[in-house]
């Protein structure tokens, strides 16, 4: 871990931050960007129109995409609409890489080109899939600092190709076979994205010795910082040498927020409560909220929805029981300390959070890298992996009584939660961008 920095170290340093449209790229960098101010440093950010009120609200200077076309990830099948009729998981991955990262790579890095002619960046932050990052080292030489926040997408010889969700082998056989999945990933699978990355590196002359595009973007940055801890992610014996574990990384929370704590005094009067989310992106409330509402209708479990705004009303009108409360949002702060197990699509933050509270977790999703989340909860017995996003009501049954009968799930997690406490994130983080400036002035 690096030494932790004093404010003078980082005092008025030119920091940009950068990431593709979407809240799971967006949100966790928040509290980054606000510790570096606190130190002193001038913040600003790059991305999509579409977070310009979030960053006003931040204080943090906004540069909005000039070049790059603005796709966030709630309008994706809009601007795409050729997307929706993509079934298969690989496919549907191939296009989100070409279409929604690699061709906005060069355009994402021209905007960053003007932004820094005009105001000269000292560090660039950015999500660990913005895929100009490549591009800035080699050809602005700034220091660049990728925070993951998916799990570690970085190649290993220990473990299936990354993006499948799959679990580590330990047999010869299995790993056999990971060998030859990660050769099938990365020459038929993905074969075009990859091409296609190094194709725009080649014509700007940038070196890269890589098989796959996962790998240009952990290698290209001067530090790779994972959101997590090493509890959460699978064992490598050739771990990169610039990655380093950040602990768990969550949005920025004004510690002078005035707005009301939302609570139900039904919380009171239930013995098990069971929160359910399937995120902000996900609009089919048929793929996890409908079968859960189903799944415990009319028992005496309190079950709190999250719906992030997609059909609450009508939900409300179909499930009008006592023991099921449905509302838009409800901040995990609020909810979680009152609440007994987690039934999620996997996203990284409420996951991430659910461990903080000890929470064991059911995990339904596949698609957006949220396989790669749930095969890690199923494999460290965080809770169950259904490896399906669109789970039946009896599924869903059966794994709840499973984390309730077997008291692992809920000593693992809170062994994690333990785990998650030694790391002081926005400290660690400032140190980290503290040695990336110091490497490049040596």
């Amino acid at each position: 871990m690096p030494t932790l920095v004093n404010q003078e170290t980082l005092h008025g340093k030119r920091i940009l931050f950068a990431c593709v449209p979407g809240d799971g790229h967006f949100n966790p960098l928040t509290s980054l960007a606000k510790h570096l101010q606190t130190l002193g440093c001038d913040v600003r950010w790059y991305t999509s129109a579409h977070y310009a009120e979030k960053l006003k609200k931040l204080a943090v200077r906004h540069y909005p995409f000039i070049k790059a076309l603005d796709v966030p990830s709630e309008k994706v099948d809009e601007i795409f609409p050729e997307r929706k009729a993509i079934k298969g998981q690989i496919k549907k991955l191939n296009f989100d890489m070409i279409n929604y990262f690699i061709l906005r790579s060069t355009e994402y890095f021209a905007d960053i080109q003007a932004i820094h002619q005009q105001w000269p960046i000292d560090a660039i932050v950015a999500d660990c899939v913005f895929s100009a990052i490549p591009f800035i080292r080699p050809l602005l030489h700034i220091p660049l600092i990728s925070v993951g926040v998916l799990p570690l997408i970085q190649t290993s010889k220990d473990l299936a190709p990354p993006g499948l969700g799959l679990e580590p082998s330990d047999s010869w056989l299995g790993k056999l076979k990971q060998d030859f999945m990660k050769t099938m990933a990365n020459r038929v699978l993905f074969k075009k994205p990859n091409q296609l990355l190094f194709s725009l590196l080649d014509q700007r002359n940038i070196p890269h010795t890589e098989s796959n595009m996962f790998d240009v973007l952990v290698n290209s940055s001067t530090i790779f910082l994972q959101t997590g801890t090493p509890g959460f992610e699978y064992k490598r014996s050739d771990l990169g040498k610039n990655i380093r574990f950040l602990g768990p990384l969550l949005p920025y929370r004004s510690p002078d927020s005035d707005r009301t704590t939302w609570h139900d005094d039904r919380l009171d009067h239930y013995r098990k409560v069971i929160l359910v989310t399937q995120g902000t992106v996900e609009k089919d409330v048929d793929k996890l909220l409908v079968p859960t509402l189903e799944a415990f209708k009319q028992t005496d479990t309190l079950v709190v929805v999250t719906t992030g705004g997609s059909q609450t009303e009508s939900l409300r009108a179909r499930y009008p029981y006592a023991n099921l409360i449905i509302e838009d949002f409800i901040a995990f702060d609020d909810i979680m300390p009152h609440t007994d197990l987690f039934i999620t699509n996997g996203g990284f933050g409420g996951v991430l959070q659910a461990v903080q509270y000890g929470l064991p977790m059911v995990v339904a999703g596949i698609h957006e890298g949220k396989n790669e989340i749930a095969a890690r909860v199923g494999y460290f017995n965080y809770g169950i992996n259904l490896n399906t996003e669109t789970p039946k009501p009896e599924q869903l049954r059966k794994a709840i009584t499973k984390l309730e009968a077997i008291p692992t799930y809920k000593n693992n997690v809170q062994g994690l939660a333990d785990e998650f406490r030694a790391y002081p994130v926005n400290d660690l983080f400032a140190g980290y961008v503290a040695q990336a400036l110091t490497s490049v002035a040596a």
